[in-house]
């Protein structure tokens, strides 16, 4: 790569000027004497402002350090010395790596690519075998955040009828969750030989994983609290007797939307409203930013639905072993390596697909 002609694309496709212009702003409003008012939004544009300032730190750093190394190979091509040409190639090499690193972060510069994300798990037709597998996508992404070192709770699971899940919501937090978390967002296909199949046969499984942007309450959306009808019941999942015998577990109703909502993992009734209210809140937001998708298809073009319909990833474990990404073709002939949460390529990938899209 040449690194400065890599630095011209990256400054005009990720507008750093335009970043810089945007955080003068929002540190403009931080002066104001009512800043402060109303909590929850100032606490979400200082993220903002902590973020953009990253941001531009590491892009002038890389820019400085883009220039002092060139002024070592104008100087050691002015003196035609030989002996610099090996330690500027490594130099060379650093600054690449960088480089390429700087740069997936500036691609996650959505509106919430820095939020937690809440991910929503559902197996698909099949019965065991697609229940087998979203337990598997389930301990991939926990494996992922574990890796990561991000914080990661199950708010909610729905126990298969023999093994495996039926559905699964996850919490992740940390930095970026969710710009990263964002490529996972569809249909996932697994073709195996069935562990439950007393012949072994071959069999095909899918399970729909749907990735949403932690919201902020007040912030993005407010909710009516007439809009909303909670229920409360017996949780019919494990936890023991004490779960059986109080009515711990919540369901919350949007009447509006429609949109049912429930949550029995926790002993306490409490935290199970909580996790509840937080999912509800993620899938109205989702539903503000599937309308912002849907006005801009209407003038870009046909949008894939990343829906049943519509499977954006397959991971082959027999005839072979493979996991191809069917929107970057990005693959790998280690599936192993990926369900045990190694899948910071395939969203790597998935970011660079995405550069210089509208947003």
């Amino acid at each position: 790569m040449n690194s400065a002609a890599g630095l011209l694309r990256s400054w005009s496709i990720f507008d750093i000027a335009g970043k810089e212009k945007i955080l003068a702003s929002l540190e403009a409003q931080t002066s104001d004497p009512g800043f402060w008012s109303d909590q929850q939004k100032a606490q979400g544009i200082m993220r903002q402002i902590g973020a953009l300032r990253d941001i531009i730190a590491m892009w002038d750093d890389l820019s400085r350090n883009a220039g002092e190394l060139a002024d070592v190979i104008d100087a050691a091509l002015a003196e035609n010395d030989e002996s610099l040409k090996e330690d500027i190639g490594k130099e060379i090499d650093k600054l690449t790596a960088k480089f390429d690193r700087i740069e997936l972060q500036l691609m996650l510069d959505g509106p919430y690519d820095s939020r937690d994300a809440i991910i929503a798990i559902h197996a698909g037709a099949g019965g065991t075998e697609s229940q087998d597998w979203a337990q598997m996508l389930m301990r991939m992404f926990l494996r992922w955040a574990e890796r990561h070192k991000f914080k990661a709770e199950v708010l909610d699971t729905s126990p298969g009828d023999e093994a495996g899940i039926k559905s699964a919501t996850i919490e992740i937090g940390g930095n970026f969750v969710y710009g990263n978390l964002k490529s996972e967002h569809g249909v996932h296909r697994l073709v195996r030989l069935s562990p439950f199949d007393a012949d072994h046969a071959r069999h095909t499984s899918f399970a729909l994983v749907e990735v949403m942007p932690e919201a902020e309450e007040k912030t993005d959306l407010q909710i009516n609290p007439d809009d909303i009808r909670i229920d409360t019941f017996r949780s019919s999942g494990p936890g023991g007797q004490h779960m059986q015998k109080t009515s711990s577990a919540v369901r919350i109703t949007h009447i509006p939307t429609g949109l049912v909502v429930s949550c029995q993992s926790e002993r306490s009734q409490h935290q199970n409203k909580e996790s509840a209210l937080k999912v509800l809140y993620a899938r109205l937001l989702e539903i503000e930013i599937e309308k912002h998708e849907a006005e801009k298809a209407k003038i870009k073009g046909k949008r894939i639905d990343a829906g049943w319909g519509n499977q954006i990833r397959s991971y082959v474990l027999h005839p072979y072993k493979m996991v191809k990404d069917h929107r970057t073709e990005y693959e790998t002939n280690d599936p192993g390596a990926v369900l045990d949460g190694e899948i910071d390529d395939f969203m790597n990938a998935y970011l660079r697909s995405k550069v210089g899209e509208e947003k």
